[in-house]
């Protein structure tokens, strides 16, 4: 399966579990690697015969700013199935970071992959 990778997309939400996290938006760092059979558009260079990832960007960002999960998990779940709702993806690899979650590490974060059923 090909893939197609978006690196360190940098949004900011409500997360966390804690009262004082969920006052004010945090960084979250994504990065998706998205699989797809590309070797239509391989072959044929049209816009049309790919996945379309500036859309699948922008929906992602439109998702999470509006969203207000606890878990790190739940925001990385609902980014999978947006991913997986669109045409040609077959699976997905999700990755959601908090940049300076803990102490001493630079971040912390899940990474989970969904494949398309049926």
């Amino acid at each position: 399966m090909d893939r197609i990778q978006i690196t360190d997309l940098a949004v900011r939400c409500i997360i966390g579990v804690d009262e004082a996290e969920r006052k004010e938006r945090q960084d979250v760092r994504i990065n998706l690697e998205i699989g797809a059979d590309l070797s239509v558009a391989c072959r044929s260079d049209r816009f049309e015969d790919t996945v379309d990832y500036r859309a699948v960007k922008k929906e992602i960002v439109r998702m999470v700013e509006g969203s207000h999960y606890h878990l790190v998990e739940a925001l990385a779940e609902a980014i999978a199935g947006l991913c997986l709702g669109v045409p040609g993806v077959r699976e997905v690899k999700v990755r959601v970071e908090k940049p300076g979650a803990l102490r001493f590490a630079r971040s912390a974060g899940v990474e989970i992959v969904r494949v398309r059923r049926g």
